[in-house]
């Protein structure tokens, strides 16, 4: 089943999977939270750039769908240098949905907690982007979320 496309505030990355796939990670939170410089550090560690700012996600068969608009595809904003270019996946498919809040919102042991894409419940946690653990800790979540242990609210 092929749904419309929506299209969200947000930047995508892709993780490697052990299998040489990948697993994507939509970054959701308000201008300046940190969504770029997350992506720009899981980047420099091996992940790929999606779509950087704004993401379109679509139902495809059950799995939500996450690619750039093509207007913006394989750009990325770095704050000091401006819009770049950088390899980039067309196409990932989503596992996991981190949203990027303030310290004091990160529940310390978080109930699990999922959020409803396109039709499609996805894992969700919630993280502090400049912290110097976060690449670590999306990591982790992704590999939860692979696993099959529905996350970290």
């Amino acid at each position: 089943m092929t749904e419309q496309t929506i299209c969200v505030h947000a930047t995508c990355v892709a993780l490697p999977d052990v299998d040489g796939g990948w697993s994507g990670v939509l970054l959701r939170g308000p201008s300046g939270a940190g969504k770029s410089d997350l992506a720009l550090r899981m980047i420099d560690d091996g992940a790929r750039l999606v779509a950087d700012d704004q993401t379109e996600l679509q139902n495809v068969n059950g799995a939500v769908a996450a690619r750039a608009p093509e207007i913006i595809a394989g750009k990325i904003e770095v704050r000091g240098l401006g819009i770049l270019e950088l390899p980039y996946l067309d196409t990932v498919a989503l596992t996991l949905v981190c949203d990027l809040v303030a310290a004091d919102q990160v529940v310390r042991h978080p109930d699990p907690g999922s959020v409803n894409i396109a039709g499609v419940a996805l894992p969700q946690l919630a993280l502090t982007p400049f912290e110097a653990s976060a690449p670590v800790k999306l990591r982790l979540g992704v590999e939860a979320a692979r696993r099959g242990i529905v996350g970290m609210r």
